[in-house]
């Protein structure tokens, strides 16, 4: 019983003694880029990265195409730092499961508060990451440079970012897809939604399915006399369309707010194809939406009604 009893510590004490797992990498909202954080930094409101806004301190993710390492390996030098005001301390390679990469540690005087610098960038196949850490010299004792380097081995790189993530960077909700699947989404400015198929995206029919776009841009007309000529650039330069013909154009209130509706025949890129389209401008503020709807003749009359439900369901954040 004794030597049992010998054992089982002995065997509590080993695991007491190994590593805690590290935790799985988080990815900041709509970036492909992501790590473990230092404890005590959280995903930033105002750009990719973590903070921690007590301690002055902060990390940011940059995304940049993938030839872009090969240009940041050769011209990150300890002169070209100190043209820009940092000194170089260090610069090491630091490989990571995801391909090459290289740590640059140094410090900078901003604004009479002496800075320390943390540089990694590293390579992918689809992608380079650019990561920026900086914070004063005050908080060395809160972000020793062990933790920072811990934090910055565990960047981690996704294939995508989930959709319904990029629909939360959206300046406005969505709340009636009318049967519509989501097609694409550019974060922060517009999404679109169509019948076709997915993995279409970019075929010759894919733009002749039944889509339709809301897009958030800035300016407008300041004046109501001027929305009409307006609305009617705004859907000139609209893509994949051609042979554009205005059928009405009017005023018209959206959501409680003053709007504009266009109604129009047109051809798709190829001229075989006949087309209609709804163009919705909703102004406000500083800026304007646009929501646009096309099809076929032949499938406008089922598509009209689901473009409306999709435009009504459309509210600001």
């Amino acid at each position: 019983m004794a030597t049992f009893r010998w054992l089982l510590a002995l065997f509590m004490l080993a695991l007491a003694a190994l590593p805690a797992s590290a935790a799985e990498p988080t990815y900041p909202p709509g970036s492909r880029i992501g790590l473990t954080p230092p404890a005590g930094m959280v995903p930033s409101k105002t750009f990719f990265g973590y903070e921690d806004l007590n301690n002055s301190a902060a990390m940011i993710l940059v995304a940049l195409p993938p030839q872009a390492y090969a240009d940041l390996d050769a011209s990150v030098t300890a002169d070209a730092l100190k043209r820009q005001g940092m000194t170089m301390d260090s610069r090491e390679a630091l490989p990571l499961p995801s391909g090459k990469a290289f740590l640059v540690v140094g410090r900078q005087d901003v604004d009479n508060t002496k800075v320390r610098k943390w540089i990694l960038v590293a390579a992918s196949p689809s992608l380079t990451a650019f990561v920026t850490v900086q914070m004063p010299e005050a908080a060395a004792a809160v972000y020793p440079d062990a933790a920072i380097r811990a934090s910055l081995a565990t960047l981690a790189f996704r294939a995508a970012v989930p959709v319904e993530e990029q629909l939360g960077l959206l300046p406005f909700k969505v709340g009636e897809f009318s049967g519509f699947r989501i097609a694409g989404v550019i974060p922060g400015r517009a999404v679109m939604l169509s019948d076709a198929p997915a993995g279409a995206a970019g075929s010759p029919d894919s733009t002749n399915e039944p889509h339709i776009l809301a897009a958030i841009a800035p300016g407008g007309p300041a004046q109501s006399a001027d929305r009409d000529t307006f609305a009617r650039e705004v859907l000139a330069m609209l893509p994949n369309m051609r042979e554009i013909r205005v059928t009405t154009s009017e005023p018209l209130r959206l959501s409680g707010q003053q709007g504009h509706q266009i109604l129009a025949n047109a051809k798709d890129a190829t001229g075989t194809s006949a087309l209609t389209v709804v163009q919705w401008l909703r102004f406000g503020g500083s800026g304007y939406m646009q929501i646009v709807g096309i099809a076929r003749e032949q499938a406008w009359k089922d598509a009209y009604p689901r473009f409306r439900s999709v435009r009504d369901g459309i509210e600001a954040r």
